[in-house]
């Protein structure tokens, strides 16, 4: 008998290893389709390219990060909180309102799991019990052969599986240069190549969902971001208990689930939905199939498994919080085009001007001007060689470098000093607002403001 209490605990009936029979069904193939887009996506990304960089990298060594194609640096830190921040709002919006769902249906760990090694498996070695008949029974010929050719397939996937994730943190030409140079030049390139493809091994053949149920933190995250009224893959047991077998001729008293298991044996995590709500539970819809098929055969409404909120199934309703989901699903909307809008309008140029420490005004009686001196850093954020000129937006001031520069370097950090200029009868007040202005072209690449210091002249 299922619980009524939906309270998330870790199940202990799974064994290992797992057999998982094979799924199949229409959300299986909504699945399907999701998660190979989704393998293409990740595929191809490393060798798209806006303005000479890649979509996107994830260079920790060197520090650079390149997101849609715009380059960031440590300098950017600021933007890299805000965005760590919005993705954790996400997060916990994402899963009070619909669950579980990224680890069903984009998690990488979940789509390559069971859209690519168990695909693999079922076509060597054939569906759940042929394999645990295999393993066993005796080291045949077969079985040998079979063993041999799985892991041979899986150590070469997880191979260019490796390469693909190195083409993100290093970038593809990098690696390119890894693959093609002598081994003598690139030992660390070669290491971590050999590190990451045995993890990725031992991930896919061997660890499985225990990565899911045990390591991943976002599974234990759920039991405190659900509520209620978070959807979640759920057994109606209102609708399902009593279970039993049906019986021809006979009167019974009976749920609709006739406990045939087989929501149990397509689960790839090895839970028992009708259990209540788990953490092992990564919301696939394999047992939502399974369950369906089984209805229609038995001439019974389908979804006894199927998205629910607890609310609704201990209510006995299908009345959804729609309004609860519109909302939160807009602020969902609203997160990331502020994230969107924080990536796409960071300038190229970031810059800092302040009045040089210990100095005043300086007047020139001879000329009838009065100076000022000021320093100023300016980081080129881009990754190309920027040329650049100061200029103020008042037509009165005129700048003159102390140490000349014209251009800036990829990620280079530089300082100068520089004199702001003015006659002496245009300036009205002892303190004078000043918008300087960093220029590439016709391109106006950040402005920096400060305040310009003389008394007034006659």
């Amino acid at each position: 008998m299922a619980s009524s209490e939906y309270q998330p605990t870790i199940s202990e009936k799974s064994s290992r290893p797992l057999y998982v029979k094979k799924p199949s069904g229409k959300l299986l193939n909504y699945r399907q389709w999701f998660g190979y887009f989704l393998v293409i996506i990740f595929l191809i990304m490393p060798f798209i390219k806006v303005n000479g960089e890649p979509f996107l990298l994830f260079n920790v060594i060197e520090r650079k990060f390149v997101i849609f194609g715009t380059v960031f640096w440590p300098q950017d830190l600021h933007i890299f909180v805000f965005g760590m921040l919005i993705g954790l709002v996400f997060i916990v919006l994402f899963t009070a309102v619909y669950g579980r769902v990224w680890c069903g249906w984009a998690c990488p760990q979940t789509i390559f799991l069971e859209l690519i090694f168990r695909k693999i498996e079922y076509w060597i070695e054939g569906d759940a019990n042929q394999q645990r008949k295999r393993d066993q029974g005796p080291n045949t010929p077969d079985k040998i052969f079979k063993k041999t050719l799985k892991h041979i397939i899986y150590f070469v996937i997880s191979f260019l599986i490796s390469n693909l994730f190195l083409a993100y943190v290093i970038g593809v030409d990098a690696l390119y240069q890894i693959i093609t140079e002598p081994v003598s030049q690139h030992i660390g390139g070669l290491i971590s190549m050999i590190v990451f493809t045995f993890m990725f091994y031992g991930v896919f053949a061997f660890v499985r969902e225990i990565v899911c149920t045990h390591i991943c933190p976002y599974g234990r995250l759920q039991g405190v971001l659900l509520d209620d009224q978070s959807l979640v893959v759920a057994y109606n047991y209102q609708r399902g208990e009593p279970r039993g077998k049906l019986k021809k001729g006979t009167e019974q008293e009976l749920g609709d689930c006739i406990d045939c298991t087989l929501c149990v044996q397509v689960c790839p995590t090895g839970i028992d939905i009708r259990d209540g709500l788990q953490l092992e539970c990564v919301n696939c819809t394999a047992c939502i199939d399974a369950c369906d098929s089984v209805m229609e055969k038995i001439d019974r409404p389908k979804r006894l498994i199927g998205f629910y909120s607890s609310k609704q199934i201990e209510e006995n309703t299908s009345e959804k919080n729609t309004p609860r989901i519109i909302s939160y699903s807009i602020v969902l909307v609203v997160l990331l085009a502020i994230f969107g809008w924080l990536i796409l309008s960071r300038s190229e140029v970031d810059g800092t001007l302040l009045r040089a420490k210990g100095t005043s005004y300086q007047v020139n009686q001879t000329e009838g001007t009065v100076n000022n001196l000021y320093n100023l850093e300016l980081i080129n954020k881009s990754n190309n060689v920027l040329p650049f000129v100061l200029d103020t937006e008042d037509p009165n001031f005129t700048i003159k470098l102390v140490n000349p520069r014209s251009e800036l370097k990829p990620g280079e950090t530089a300082k100068f000093s520089f004199f702001l200029i003015n006659e002496s009868k245009n300036i009205t007040t002892y303190k004078t607002d000043v918008r300087v202005k960093v220029l590439s072209g016709d391109r106006t690449l950040e402005t920096l403001k400060t305040t310009f210091i003389s008394p007034p002249g006659n």
